[in-house]
């Protein structure tokens, strides 16, 4: 099954009944617009060939012209969520535990 979308995983959140903290609101990737923070990741020749694939297939097979930055917040955006909603079965948790 395909990962749920950064909306699918606020709406679960929403829906299951666990409060969010005061003061945030649902995580949503900033999108396309003007972006003054920066952080510098270093990633394998293997990983920005995936990302690159992953950029082409959204625009060929999906319609979404998105460069690449757009797809690391998304996905920022989705692993968050599920972080904040599922915390202990995360998805990331899981990862970084090696299970």
């Amino acid at each position: 099954a395909a990962p749920p979308s950064a909306g699918a995983v606020e709406d679960q959140a929403g829906a299951a009944g666990r409060p969010r903290p005061r003061g945030r609101a649902p995580r949503r990737p900033s999108g396309r617009e003007r972006h003054d923070e920066k952080i510098t990741v270093y990633v394998s020749a293997e990983e920005l060939m995936d990302l690159e694939h992953t950029r082409l297939v959204l625009r060929g097979e999906h319609g979404l012209a998105v460069d690449r930055g757009r797809i690391v917040r998304e996905a920022i955006a989705v692993v968050l969520a599920d972080l904040e909603q599922r915390g202990e079965a995360s998805i990331l948790v899981r990862r970084l535990r090696g299970r």
